[in-house]
C-alpha cells in the first residue's frame, strides 16, 4: 500500500496529495536540476570548475570568474530551466483540461498567439516603444488568442474536442500571420525575428530572469490550487460536476494558468516547440495521472528538457550558436508523430 503524504491549507482551500514514490521523484528530479545549474554554468568554450562556480554564485570567489559566470553563462542556465518549467507545467494543465494527450501550447496556438504580438511589435513598433514591453506584448497576445479559442468553442460550455480543433485552426492562422509580417518587415529585422521564433536562449540577461520569474510566482500556485479539479475533469465534466466541481469556472481558471506560463515563455525565449508535449507525458510515466504531482513533475522534466537543449546547442557547435528549439522541434515533432499514431483510433 502506497504510504501518502497530504499537504493542506486551513479550511478545504487547499489540499496537495503526494506519494512516497512520487515525493521521491521529485527530490531526485530537484536535485539534478541544481546539478545541471552548476554544471551548465561550467561548461563553455572555457571550462570553470563546480566549485569555483559555486563560489561566485555564493559570492566566495575573488572575483576572477564573475563575469563569465554571473554575466554570461548562469543567467542563460537559470533561464533555460525557468522557461522549461513554464512551459511543462502549461502543456500538463492544457492536456488535463482537454483530456488529450497530444494537446500542448504551440499545438493549439497560444505560442502562435504570443509570437504574432510579439513579432508585430519587433516589425512594426521596435523603433517606437522600449524593448521592455515586448514580454507584456507576448502575454496579452498568448490571452487575446486564448480568449478567441474559447469564446470560438463556446456553446452551452466548452467541450475539450471542440477547444482543441479550433485551437488547431487559430494556430494556423496566427502561423500565417507571423510570416507575413516577416515578410514586409525590413531583412535584419526579419532575421532577428526569425531567430526569436526558432526559440533561443542566446544573450539571455538577469533582466529576463526577473521577467520570467515573478509570474512563476503566481501561476504556478495557483495551477497546484487548481490540480484537485483536473483530477475530477479526467472522469468527464458530468461526474465532475457531481462532484461539486464548477467545470466551467475551473476550466477558465486553469486555462489562464496555462497561458500565462506559455506567454511569459514565449515573451523571454521565443517559441520554443514541442517541450510543453514531451514532458507532461515523461512525468506520467514517472508518477502517474495524479495532478497534484504530475504539475510539479512536468515542471521540472520540461525545465531539464529545455536545458538539455540549449547546452548541447551552445557547447558542441562552437563557434556556433544552435537555438534550443532546433533540438527540441527534432526530437518532438517525431513524437508527436509517435503520439499521433499511438492513438489513432481515437480521432
Amino acid at each position: 500500500m502506497k504510504k501518502t503524504f497530504v499537504l493542506r491549507s486551513r479550511g478545504n482551500g487547499f489540499s496537495l496529495q503526494l506519494d512516497k514514490r512520487s515525493l521521491g521523484i521529485m527530490l531526485i528530479l530537484l536535485v539534478l536540476v541544481c546539478i545541471a545549474a552548476v554544471l551548465g554554468t561550467s561548461l563553455g568554450s572555457d571550462y570553470i570548475a563546480p566549485l569555483d562556480v559555486l563560489r561566485s554564485i555564493l559570492g566566495l570567489d575573488n572575483g576572477d570568474n564573475d563575469f563569465v559566470v554571473l554575466t554570461l553563462r548562469f543567467p542563460r542556465v537559470l533561464l533555460s530551466l525557468l522557461v522549461g518549467l513554464a512551459l511543462g507545467m502549461s502543456g500538463a494543465i492544457l492536456q488535463g483540461i482537454i483530456r488529450n494527450p497530444l494537446a500542448s501550447p504551440d499545438v493549439i496556438g497560444i505560442t502562435g498567439g504570443a509570437a504574432v504580438a510579439a513579432v508585430g511589435f519587433v516589425t512594426l513598433l521596435g523603433g517606437a516603444i522600449s524593448i521592455k514591453m515586448l514580454p507584456l506584448f507576448a502575454i496579452v497576445g498568448a490571452l487575446v488568442t486564448a480568449l478567441i479559442i474559447y469564446m470560438l468553442a463556446w456553446k452551452s460550455g466548452v467541450t475539450p474536442i471542440r477547444l482543441v480543433l479550433i485551437g488547431i485552426g487559430v494556430s494556423a492562422i496566427t502561423g500565417a500571420a507571423t510570416t507575413f509580417m516577416l515578410i514586409i518587415s525590413p531583412f535584419y529585422t526579419a532575421g532577428q525575428a526569425y531567430v526569436w521564433l526558432t526559440g533561443s536562449i542566446y544573450g539571455a540577461t538577469w533582466t529576463d530572469v526577473n521577467t520570467i520569474w515573478p509570474m512563476l510566482v503566481i501561476a504556478v500556485p495557483a495551477a497546484l490550487w487548481l490540480a484537485r479539479s483536473l483530477n475530477a475533469q479526467e472522469f468527464g465534466d458530468d461526474l465532475a460536476t457531481g462532484l461539486g466541481v464548477t467545470v466551467q469556472l475551473h476550466r477558465l481558471l486553469l486555462l489562464g494558468c496555462s497561458v500565462l506560463l506559455a506567454g511569459i515563455a514565449v515573451a523571454v525565449a521565443g517559441t520554443i516547440g514541442f517541450a510543453g508535449l514531451m514532458a507532461p507525458h515523461i512525468a506520467r510515466r514517472l508518477v502517474g495521472r495524479m495532478f497534484g504531482s504530475l504539475l510539479i513533475v512536468s515542471g521540472l522534466v520540461g525545465a531539464l528538457v529545455v536545458f538539455a537543449a540549449d547546452l548541447i546547442g551552445r557547447t558542441l557547435f562552437v563557434p556556433l550558436d544552435v537555438p534550443a528549439g532546433v533540438f527540441t522541434a527534432g526530437v518532438g515533432a517525431p513524437f508527436f508523430l509517435y503520439l499521433l499514431f499511438r492513438n489513432r483510433n481515437q480521432y
